[in-house]
């Protein structure tokens, strides 16, 4: 041969191991049939792949010369293939077996990589929401929880979509906790402290108006008109006023007009002409009022009572003592307030009732001031009645400040506590030594007792006593409700 025969089969000999096209073969006459296998039949009407065609296994001299090695035992040795690469069979195809009956060989199984799944940062973030709801694959769940451990980033969001979820599935009622706003203000200021803090005395009045003030936001148009019925107690009996949710806030707004021009603000209904009286500005408002009120009433009523609570939180300390007259009686700016806080929940109370929308008692803190100031005013209240006739007379007049015959009045749970309220003389001190009579109270049923929700009879859980004294300070406390 020549050298291009040559550098043809060192050719051969560089690229064995690889697939490759099988070279030409010999003549008929130079091979050994014998030590040829036979290559497997195509199927009826087709032709066999290319690779079932065997590639030559004798290098170029051997088969010129048509000699072929043979075994120990004088059987042809099997053509131990090209190298390598003849390990590797080809994929299967739909040929038939061959025809010495050698079933051919299993195609091998397909390798199934055990690597986890590598995905960019940004898809592993999209799939935090699902991650935390359990929606992933086994794969992206492996993947995003690798993730997880080397991204504080992504660690911190995916433990707040885990917490998050956890809400979903809560059980309990979805109304928010009335102390929400109160924890997340002294979270708030824990922080960072106002620089002019809202007054100690003013708190009841700012948690008051805002949560009747979140009711108010989550009430229909049409719920504004609903029928609401106010109820106190006039001398000896209960009488009502029938008006609509919108009637309430402007009754509301309206008294507490009083507050605004004790602190120099803008009366809604012109101090300069307006009555004193609660019951009477009210009567006043609603009669100029040309159209029945709508929700419009709320914007104004809420501005009112912010600035209100932010004129007393730059007036500082002496702001308190200023007198608030009520026509008939007066109150310092402080007790004032806590009685608006007290009339906005009860009132709050009246609307929730309408509508059917739940609405707890104010904080415990919060009621027990508001049920200390009711104490604080019964006895200028007996004094009243008795002055009228419709309580029994003083049996023991003692000088002011000296301590005089006492009711025990006991207030059990939510705000709870325990009070002595002079009997004969409103300037008297009620004295644990000097008491006659017990009565025991729920914080909530005295407070219903006080706004005139409920009559003297149907209040006393408890009466140990004096029955005349338990009496008349049953109905002194229902005599401090008024529209």
């Amino acid at each position: 041969m020549t050298g291009g025969g040559r550098e043809s089969e060192g050719g051969e000999e560089e690229v064995r191991g690889a697939r490759r096209i099988p070279g030409p073969r010999g003549a008929a006459d130079d091979l050994d049939l014998a030590s040829v296998p036979l290559p497997p039949l195509p199927p009826p009407g087709g032709s066999a792949p290319d690779e079932a065609v065997p590639e030559q296994s004798q290098p170029a001299s051997a088969s010129a010369s048509g000699d072929a090695p043979e075994s120990d035992a004088g059987e042809p040795e099997p053509d131990p293939g090209p190298g390598p690469a003849a390990e590797a069979w080809p994929e299967p195809g739909p040929g038939p077996e061959p025809a010495d009956g050698t079933p051919e060989p299993p195609a091998p199984d397909p390798l199934v990589s055990s690597a986890p799944v590598v995905l960019p940062h940004q898809v592993l973030k999209a799939l935090l929401g699902a991650w935390a709801l359990s929606a992933c694959s086994a794969e992206e769940t492996a993947a995003v929880e690798d993730h997880l451990t080397g991204c504080a980033p992504c660690a911190d969001e995916a433990l707040r979509l885990r917490d998050a979820v956890g809400l979903l599935h809560t059980d309990g009622s979805l109304d928010l906790d009335p102390t929400l706003r109160t924890r997340v203000l002294d979270g708030c200021f824990g922080r960072r402290p106002a620089r002019i803090p809202v007054p100690e005395w003013a708190a009841p009045y700012d948690a008051e108006t805002a949560r009747l003030d979140a009711l108010l936001r989550d009430i229909g148009d049409s719920e504004w008109h609903a029928p609401v019925r106010l109820q106190w107690f006039e001398e000896e009996r209960r009488v009502s006023r029938r008006t609509t949710v919108a009637g309430v806030i402007g009754h509301l707004m309206a008294v507490d007009g009083l507050l605004s021009a004790a602190l120099g603000l803008d009366d809604p209904l012109d101090g300069g002409k307006a009555p004193l009286d609660p019951t009477e500005r009210t009567e006043t408002y609603w009669s100029a009022t040309r159209r029945p009120p709508t929700r419009a009433v709320r914007e104004p009523w809420r501005a009112q009572s912010h600035e209100l609570i932010r004129t007393a939180s730059f007036a500082g300390r002496n702001v308190a003592e200023t007198s608030v007259s009520y026509g008939a009686f007066a109150l310092p700016l402080q007790d004032a307030a806590l009685d608006r806080a007290f009339e906005c929940w009860v009132h709050g109370g009246d609307i929730a009732d309408a509508v059917d929308y739940p609405y707890p008692a104010p904080s415990a803190a919060h009621l027990h001031r508001m049920i200390d100031l009711a104490a604080r005013m019964l006895p200028a209240a007996l004094a009243g009645r008795r002055s009228a006739g419709l309580a029994g007379p003083a049996k023991d007049l003692v000088a002011a400040g000296a301590p005089g015959r006492s009711l025990h009045l006991e207030i059990e749970g939510h705000g709870g506590g325990d009070w002595y309220i002079a009997l004969d003389s409103p300037a008297a001190v009620g004295a644990p030594e000097r008491a006659v009579a017990q009565v025991a109270l729920d914080g909530v049923e005295f407070c219903r007792l006080v706004a005139g929700h409920i009559s003297p009879v149907e209040a006393a859980a408890g009466q140990e006593g004096d029955r005349e004294a338990i009496r008349d300070v049953l109905f002194a406390a229902a005599s401090l409700s008024r529209l």
